[in-house]
């Protein structure tokens, strides 16, 4: 039974302290410092420290506390590299650790009633991030109706390198994914705890962009997360090309462990977890490690196992957006003439070049290209997600994002429909004076529509389309607002789905 005792007065004092019997243990929360209606507990241990000898191992569930646990704080970072100088998604540094195994929750503490839980998995190639960033304050969409949950995960070479020492270690013979496996516990403890902020344990969505989006594709996927969640939302991201093997290919994953360790100087995994993280970070060049077909929590390659079906049928929520590229790099290496565009294209797509070159022409090779990478990276995984989905019996619905919040140069850049499903432009500064709090009203009340009953259109029939691989439809995301339409990438994603199949 869910126990709120409130401190001082009444809960519609900001700041004004709570505390909260869970499971787990008591916590003090707060009141969230944007809206006197809801609660928020930060810093929440979901899973023992993957510290000292624990570092390598499988996420293990946190025993809980004695007393009254302090939740009005984010736990720090897990341990990871900077963004580089000059990248847009550069931000100033927050405290970083091993020990940061923690999650946070934003709940409007309903009596008499029970709330869809929305779990937020954020992206950051696996390899940075974290789940207290500013961007992903749940107040809003808590305010909406829902209990938010904001999670942190092991990233790069503590979350995801694999090794056969380690493998050696466990029964399925697997290691890495690392992160994956903390993913996975913090969903438990959902199931387990979130009853207590007013949350129902049946109705979880998952929900991620880019590595966010990703990972949301490894628990579609993974058996280990069966009956964790019921809903899934995919922003600009999946894994349907090759992932890296544990230990098969030119390159495994466990050769690449081996490859660090002697690089290191190090006879043994023992050796390693006793060096300090720092100097694992300075070894590390911060891009080796992603997840990967480990045996256990990706038993096999994600589009072998999406084409028989093998996955977690529940109703997903997929999109992208128009202008991916222009914050990773495509504008730097834009070609400067169409000789130039030609050869890009021939370099990437071999004997396709002329084909792909027709649905993405010379003309205009700003346009094209900026195009190209959005739906040749983004777009057709998505598509490809929501069409296995439909065919194994599991509703889907895509979006398309247009909106450019920033201006033409960026355009709908990759990462600028977050702020929109949080409903926080309001709270962004670098939006400046044109944040268009009516289309961020609108994509959230989307997004809490379907965590709670599945579709976007809510109980009643609404105007977005569901998917169908004959018609693909979908919603687009302008200035004005959502609209629906028809044929979203129906000449290019064919060309795609070739190619990557014969690359596969």
């Amino acid at each position: 039974m869910r126990i709120l005792l409130l401190l001082l007065l009444a809960v519609s004092q900001p700041g004004l302290a709570m505390e909260l019997v869970t499971p787990s243990g008591k916590l003090q929360g707060a009141a969230s410092p944007r809206s006197s209606d809801i609660a928020v507990f930060k810093g929440i241990p979901y899973a023992v420290a993957p510290t000292g000898a624990r570092r390598w191992t499988y996420a293990e569930r946190h025993p809980g506390w004695q007393g009254v646990r302090n939740a009005t704080r984010f736990s720090p970072a897990c341990a990871q590299h900077p963004y580089p100088e000059g990248s847009f998604f550069a931000r100033s540094s927050e405290p970083a650790s091993e020990d940061c195994l923690y999650l946070n929750v934003w709940s409007s503490m309903p009596e008499g009633d029970v709330l869809p839980v929305m779990v937020w998995i954020h992206g950051g190639a696996l390899t940075r991030g974290s789940g207290s960033a500013a961007t992903y304050d749940g107040t809003e969409l808590a305010k909406k109706g829902v209990v938010l949950v904001t999670i942190n995960y092991r990233l790069g070479v503590f979350g995801y390198m694999a090794h056969p020492e380690l493998s050696a270690e466990v029964r399925s013979n697997s290691s890495g994914n690392y992160g994956t496996s903390d993913q996975i516990q913090a969903l438990r403890w959902v199931k387990n705890n979130i009853a207590a902020f007013g949350g129902d344990p049946n109705n979880v969505t998952i929900f991620g962009e880019s590595a966010g989006s990703w990972s949301v594709n490894h628990l579609v996927s993974s058996p280990e997360a069966e009956g964790l969640f019921h809903r899934a939302i995919g922003q600009s991201g999946g894994n349907f090309r090759k992932l890296p093997e544990l230990k098969r290919g030119e390159n495994s994953a466990e050769s690449r462990g081996v490859a660090l360790q002697q690089k290191l100087g190090l006879g043994s995994i023992a050796a390693m977890r006793q060096l300090d993280g720092h100097e694992l970070l300075q070894a590390d060049d911060g891009r080796s490690y992603r997840a990967i077909v480990d045996g256990k929590f990706i038993p096999e390659q994600l589009y072998r196992m999406f084409e028989r079906g093998q996955f977690n049928r529940v109703p997903v929520m997929l999109g992208y957006n128009a202008e991916e590229g222009t914050t990773l790099g495509a504008l730097r290496m834009m070609p400067k003439s169409a000789q130039a565009y030609k050869a890009t294209l021939q370099q990437r797509f071999g004997s396709a070049a002329d084909e792909v070159g027709r649905l993405y022409p010379s003309n205009d090779i700003r346009r094209s290209i900026l195009a190209l990478s959005s739906d040749a990276g983004f777009g057709w995984n998505m598509h490809y997600w929501a069409a296995k989905s439909v065919q194994h019996g599991a509703d889907a619905f895509m979006y398309y994002f247009t909106h450019q919040p920033l201006g033409a140069e960026l355009g709908a850049f990759h990462a600028a429909e977050i702020v929109y499903a949080f409903n926080n432009v309001s709270y962004t500064p670098a939006f400046g004076s044109g944040p268009n709090p009516q289309l961020a009203k609108e994509i959230s009340d989307y997004w809490v529509k379907f965590a709670t009953y599945g579709n976007p259109n809510g109980k009643a029939p609404g105007v977005w389309p569901g998917y169908t691989s004959e018609a693909k439809g979908y919603m687009e995301f302008a200035a004005q607002g959502g609209a629906p339409g028809q044929g979203l990438m129906r000449d290019s994603y064919p060309v795609f789905e070739r190619l990557y199949q014969q690359e596969r």
